[in-house]
Order: structure tokens, then C-alpha cells, then sequence
């Protein structure tokens, strides 16, 4: 029986196409909510820049953001993982000498270092290009920086990861990478959260399309991979449904009989 559902945003619930939440999607997470079912976003994205998912606001029981390092609910900290301030140092020294933008996150804020076309590219395309990005990293290293997402090719983030003492980093889009400390993940995430609300890991099901997607997957009790997924993201799944722009979600949580 699945008692907790466990969704990434971009490109799982949300259209990269159409940068909005599927009807069919809608109906269907209103449908397993009637049911008892909770449903908790499981994204890369920090808080602050979670601003897509108005049309199913209600229906969220907490959040795992910037891939597992910070999870919520109603107000209470579940999982809190900040990076080591010298590995902040690390990163950051990568980031200027190879002349990349990079979003730093703090618990609460963030900031974008050094703002480049690139950058604002993909702010736009992910619609958060208006959203307040100028906190002082001082400030942010006082709240706790729990994410990096400098805009680092993959050779940049192999040397960069390679030089910190307790970092990881993921890739959910090709121009950047998203960096944690060792030990935050989706899959941790969805564990703390399991544990916050008495749940068994068996009784969730996640579903994803990016590589940083592939811990939950992995770790929920059904991990499912939607159709525009990669590979290798499919690879880890135990049920592969249709894109999202397809009833992904809908038409997997009727597979499994949820709905």
C-alpha cells in the first residue's frame, strides 16, 4: 500500500515544452490525496525558487529540496545538511578561475556569482529569472549554504569535486551541476522524511527524469522514470511510464493501481 508519493519538478511534473503542471497530473495527485495519500516535491531547486507548482500548492505535505540537502514540513526542519565553509572556499576559487556563473544557496536565500549570458539563458527558460538572487554570501554562510550550482562542463565539476573534502555534485541539466555536501541526496531525503511522518520506505513511490533523480528512485519503495528520462535514469527505475507531456504521472499511478 503507498501511503507517500515523492515527485521531482522539472520535466516529471512540470512540462519543459509547455512550463506548466499537466491537467491530467492535476487531477490525478487530487485523486490519491482524496485517498489519504501524501505527496511531498522532491527537487533540486531551493524554496525560493520553487514558483510552477501554484496550481497544486494545497496538496504538498512538505518539500526535499535542492536535491535532499534541506526537507521540510509545516514549518519544521526534517533534514539539514549544509556544506563545510573551506569547501564553499573550494568551489568558489573553481568558479572564478574558470569564469562561470554559479548560484550559491543558503538556507532561507541565495545569490548568483558572477551573472554571465549563459546564466541568464537558463534563468529565463526556467522562468526564475525574476526572483531576488543578491544575498551577500556572508549572509548565506551564517544561515548554512546547502547547495552550489556553478556552471561548470563536466571536466570543470570532476576538478572541482575533486579538490573538496566532503562534497558530491548531480546533473539534472546539461549547463550545470548541483553540488552538496557528501550525504545529501533525494534517496536520503525521502529516508529522513519516511522516518519524520512513520512511514515505510516500501510504502512511497518517487518518480523523476534526471540524474539527480536516481538516488529516490532507487530508494522509494517504486521508483518510477518518466518517459523523457535518459537512459541511464531508466535504468534505475523499476517502472518506466509515458513523458510528462504524456499523463506520466496519471497514467502510472493507474498502472499501479494507486488511483
Amino acid at each position: 500500500m503507498i501511503k507517500a508519493l515523492f515527485l521531482d519538478i522539472d520535466g516529471t511534473l512540470v512540462s519543459f515544452r509547455t512550463h506548466a503542471i499537466p491537467e491530467s497530473t492535476i487531477s490525478a495527485l487530487h485523486a490519491a490525496k482524496s485517498k489519504g495519500i501524501k505527496i511531498f516535491i522532491a527537487t533540486g531547486r531551493p524554496k525560493k525558487l520553487i514558483n510552477n507548482l501554484g496550481q497544486i500548492d494545497s496538496l504538498i505535505d512538505g518539500y526535499i529540496t535542492t536535491n535532499g540537502a534541506y526537507c521540510f514540513a509545516n514549518g519544521t526542519d526534517i533534514l539539514y545538511t549544509p556544506i563545510s565553509e573551506t569547501d564553499v572556499k573550494s568551489v568558489m576559487r573553481h568558479v572564478d578561475e574558470c569564469g562561470v556563473a554559479c548560484i550559491i544557496v543558503g538556507k532561507k536565500d541565495l545569490l548568483v556569482h558572477n551573472v554571465t549570458p549563459q546564466f541568464k539563458a537558463i534563468a529565463e527558460m526556467l522562468a526564475v529569472d525574476g526572483i531576488d538572487m543578491s544575498t551577500p554570501i556572508e549572509e548565506l554562510l551564517k544561515q548554512g549554504i546547502v547547495q552550489m550550482t556553478p556552471f561548470f562542463n563536466p571536466a570543470q565539476e570532476a576538478q572541482a569535486i575533486a579538490d573538496t573534502s566532503n562534497c558530491i555534485s548531480s546533473r539534472w541539466f546539461p549547463d550545470f551541476t548541483d553540488i552538496t555536501a557528501f550525504g545529501a541526496d533525494k534517496g536520503k531525503g525521502i529516508e529522513a522524511v519516511a522516518r519524520h511522518f512513520d512511514f515505510r520506505i516500501d510504502e512511497t513511490m518517487s518518480f523523476g527524469d534526471g540524474g539527480n533523480d536516481i538516488t529516490m528512485l532507487e530508494t522509494a519503495g517504486i521508483g518510477v522514470a518518466m518517459g523523457n528520462a535518459s537512459d541511464e535514469v531508466k535504468r534505475h527505475a523499476g517502472h518506466i511510464t509515458s513523458t510528462v507531456d504524456d499523463n506520466g504521472i496519471a497514467n502510472a499511478l493507474r498502472h499501479f493501481k494507486i488511483i
